[in-house]
């Protein structure tokens, strides 16, 4: 089942976007989303540091 979130200070770095939600337990969590096509790279991480060093890291495999 897919969750629901509602992102709030939401930014974009280079193709990947960047965004602030709390999960199902209450805590915040930060989400880092590529949106090239055919990409498919998100993850969560418990710092809004993280998630931007890995949008700045971010290289997509498919170009």
């Amino acid at each position: 089942m897919p969750a629901n979130r509602r992102f709030r200070a939401v930014t974009r770095i280079g193709p990947v976007q960047i965004g602030t939600a709390y999960d199902a337990r209450g805590r915040e969590k930060h989400t880092a989303a590529c949106t090239a096509p055919r990409c498919g790279f998100s993850a969560d991480y418990d710092s809004r540091a993280a998630a931007e060093l890995a949008a700045r890291t971010h290289r997509c495999p498919v170009r």
